[in-house]
């Protein structure tokens, strides 16, 4: 019975870091409409820098991860601005296919300059594991968890306590109603954009203790979240929360109980039953 509890205990930390990029990932589509394929090449180069200033200048990753969030956010909104404000009007795919080519485009980018080679963050500091009871609980992702959980519940304050917010808020519900009332509405997507994105940012410098970085890191975690979105509903923050936890959970018990390798096998039949039976997700569509 410990090892299922433990089991269920590393889930629901794991989930912290499925939440932090979902969350990024359900802003960008709530408010903008786009579903962003780049996502996981942000992650790994907010990985990058964090290991360059981590190797370079001797920064801690959860100090590398401010940086980070920083140099993110102005990629995303410069992603927004320069690549996705001229598609507003075109069709969904066109969009798809333009955060797509982003993605390629920095993915060669960054095998051109760093190689195959698989980096790693050495520090001592979130990669060691502290005893609760008779449970075994890593310190990384604690913080990991720490971390989200502040975010969700920061982001969920800025949604509805200050004028920004709930300017988002309005062009996620409706659009062209919001330019009638006056807000802005392209100058609202190159915020979402780059919040979505900074998000990542901190991801990255949490996770770079944790994992190796190597060109293709972010996409089994930007592939996992994808799931996370359509599980929770797309758009939906609440359901980002509730669909990290979930799969967080899923993945370590079928990870243990079934085989390491058939663990995505288990979550992506799930997301296929959620599109079959449920497509508008747990919470459906739209931003809180």
């Amino acid at each position: 019975m410990d090892i299922f509890f433990q089991l269920i205990i590393n889930g629901l930390l794991l989930g912290g870091a499925y939440m932090i990029l979902s969350l990024g990932l359900t802003l960008i589509f709530g408010v903008v409409r786009v579903v962003n394929f780049a996502h996981g090449v942000f992650l790994m180069i907010g990985m990058y820098l964090v290991y360059l200033l981590a190797a370079q200048l001797g920064i801690h990753p959860y100090i590398g991860l401010v940086p980070a969030a920083l140099v993110l956010f102005a990629l995303g909104a410069v992603t927004q601005k320069v690549v996705i404000e001229p598609l507003l009007n075109a069709g969904e795919e066109i969009q798809i296919f333009a955060t797509v080519g982003v993605s390629t485009i920095l993915l060669n980018l960054a095998l051109v300059i760093f190689g195959a080679d698989v980096f790693r963050v050495h520090t001592s500091v979130g990669t060691g594991s502290v005893a609760v009871g008779p449970f075994s609980l890593v310190t990384g992702q604690i913080a990991t968890f720490a971390v989200a959980i502040v975010l969700a519940a920061g982001l969920h304050l800025f949604m509805h306590r200050t004028y920004l917010g709930r300017a988002l808020r309005a062009v996620a519900q409706q659009r062209y109603a919001a330019m009638l009332m006056g807000v802005d509405v392209k100058f609202v997507y190159v915020i979402a954009f780059g919040l979505g994105s900074a998000f990542v940012g901190v991801a990255a410098g949490l996770l770079a203790p944790q994992y190796p970085v190597f060109p293709t890191v972010g996409t089994y975690f930007v592939l996992t979240a994808f799931v996370i979105v359509v599980l929770g509903g797309m758009g939906s923050l609440y359901g980002a929360v509730a669909g990290s936890l979930i799969i967080g959970v899923v993945d370590t018990l079928a990870g243990f109980y079934i085989a390491p390798d058939l663990k995505e096998v288990v979550y992506f039949g799930i997301f296929l039953l959620i599109l079959i039976l449920r497509p508008s997700g747990l919470f459906g569509l739209g931003t809180e």
